[in-house]
């Protein structure tokens, strides 16, 4: 018993001894007088500064960026991190140093989660990474394969428009963030494999709820990715849970690339366009192919397109209504501005929203005060310079693209929802939001920007104009003047703290034919 006790004490010795010593070696690297690192506040042992950051990390850093300034330096227990908060840093990293900053950190829950590494938004700047790159330009999400879904995109919007008029006809509450989901969630489930996911049986009706658990899984602290003390412990569970959300919805689509085997064998299907599985499974068929797809890599890019498509899309067009509830003015202006161009005899098409200006406006301040992702996360390929600052290899980039879009230097009166700031003045009327310009940043931008930003455009214009359009919308017991919550919720996407809860009222009812 003696010499178990001892043992005890000599191993709690050691553990406090190796923490200490290595504590004090980060310390040393991190103030080598050699290298000329960015500002940074005070670190504490082992957790560096973790305990800086609240449940809105986001918010955070921008305020640790108030006082530190646009290139902050930071530790995350033992992860090196460099966090740019203004359209100039992001240009420094984003654009100047892109190829430095190629590759994405990874996570456990990732790993777990995503088959590995390989998967295309997570993988290594490399060949693997480059071939999905271009696979997905030119075939998987490219012009034609938005065209060709441009009907399908109608079908489930036109489906929404039906449910809210007849919950504006029974005077009921919606449930706004579940509807809009439940839009984005066929959209996507019929993209990948031509079937309505709220319908389909195989458990592909499931798949919605395994993207929300992944989506709250991966936005999860985790000990384990950032103390190396705790590296493979799953002290929280987190493997766990995801190894169990993995096997659910690696069962799900293993029985549809199964049908569609089949499908393929019996000569079945090519009556339809092909879907992305389709495509995924050609590719990996090829022998002529720059890369091999495994099953594993086609299960993995389905479960990214699911994770980054569902999710971004509606939170984004649920801000924008919850703006537009607040500012009654905007409201009326884009209804005018639709009524102008489109009348009051159908419902808004894709194709009308070039000639709404002032609809796309709204997107864009939208996506200004409430990015879908506020983080855009890289990790240095190798030591560089940025901006005068030493960046050693495999630190950390946090791009805080919510601190971007209030940067006071460049936008005016930065805390104020004004879409109108696209169309009057000089300076913003050209603000590209795929990542050409570093002012907004929601889908990204260089090498790693968004391939999906084009069909995430779609689904956000086209159904927030279909919502303005059709409806006005009256919150809470129908009082005068009744606002909407603004708060945000803790969540790596962004989303309201609270879902947008309100009665639609019919203004115009575009499937009622007149005269």
């Amino acid at each position: 018993m003696e010499g178990f006790i001892s043992s005890l004490i000599l191993l709690f010795i050691w553990l406090i001894s190796t923490l200490l010593l290595r504590a004090a070696f980060q310390i040393l690297r991190r103030n080598n007088p050699r290298l000329h690192h960015p500002p940074s506040p005070f670190a504490l042992p082992i957790i560096g500064h973790l305990h800086l950051l609240g449940p809105l990390p986001h918010q955070s850093l921008h305020a640790l960026s108030q006082r530190y300034g646009p290139i902050i330096r930071l530790h995350f227990g033992s992860s090196p991190c460099i966090v740019a908060s203004t359209p100039d840093a992001a240009r420094a990293f984003l654009k100047t140093n892109d190829l430095a900053f190629s590759s994405r950190p990874s996570s456990a829950a990732i790993r777990t989660l995503n088959y590995g590494e390989s998967t295309f938004i997570f993988a290594k700047y490399g060949p693997y990474w480059k071939f999905m790159k271009k696979l997905c330009m030119s075939e998987l999400l490219n012009g034609r394969m938005l065209d060709n879904l441009g009907p399908v995109r109608h079908e489930e919007r036109v489906s929404m428009i039906k449910c809210l008029l007849e919950k504006s006809k029974a005077n009921e509450e919606v449930d706004l963030r579940g509807e809009l989901m439940k839009l984005s969630y066929n959209v996507i489930t019929r993209m990948v494999m031509s079937r309505r996911g709220t319908d389909a049986g195989g458990g592909i009706s499931d798949v919605r709820e395994i993207v929300e658990e992944s989506e709250r899984i991966t936005g999860t602290f985790n000990l384990e990715d950032f103390v190396w003390f705790f590296k493979g412990l799953d002290l929280q569970g987190v493997k766990k849970v995801a190894k169990d959300v993995h096997e659910r919805f690696d069962r799900i689509m293993e029985g549809v690339l199964k049908e569609k085997e089949m499908e393929r064998r019996e000569g079945k299907g090519r009556e339809h366009m092909k879907d992305l599985l389709d495509v995924l499974i050609d590719v990996s068929e090829d022998e002529n192919a720059e890369v091999k797809l495994t099953r594993d890599d086609i299960k993995g890019f389905s479960m990214e397109v699911y994770v980054a498509g569902t999710d971004t899309s509606s939170i984004t067009i649920e801000w924008a209504l919850a703006e537009l509830i607040n500012h009654p003015s905007i409201l009326y202006k884009a209804q005018a501005e639709i009524e102008s161009i489109i009348g009051k005899t159908r419902l808004v098409k894709e194709t009308d929203i070039p000639n709404l200006p002032y609809l796309q406006s709204i997107v864009k301040e939208t996506f200004r005060l409430h990015p879908p992702a506020p983080f855009i996360l890289r990790e240095a390929a190798k030591d560089c310079v940025v901006s005068g600052y030493d960046i050693p290899k495999k630190t950390r980039l946090i791009v805080n693209a919510w601190s971007v879009g209030r940067d006071p230097e460049y936008w005016e009166e930065p805390m104020e929802f004004r879409p109108e700031r696209f169309m009057e003045e000089e300076k913003c009327a050209g603000v590209d939001v795929r990542g050409q310009h570093f002012e907004l940043l929601p889908f990204g931008s260089g090498r790693r920007g968004c391939p999906g930003a084009s069909l995430g455009l779609h689904v956000v214009n086209t159904t927030l104009a279909s919502l303005v359009q059709c409806f006005e919308w009256r919150v809470g017991e129908g009082e005068v003047d009744a606002v909407v919550d603004m708060k945000e919720g803790s969540s790596f996407n962004n989303p309201r703290e609270k879902p947008l809860v309100c009665v639609p009222v019919a203004r115009f009812n575009p499937f009622v034919t007149v005269g």
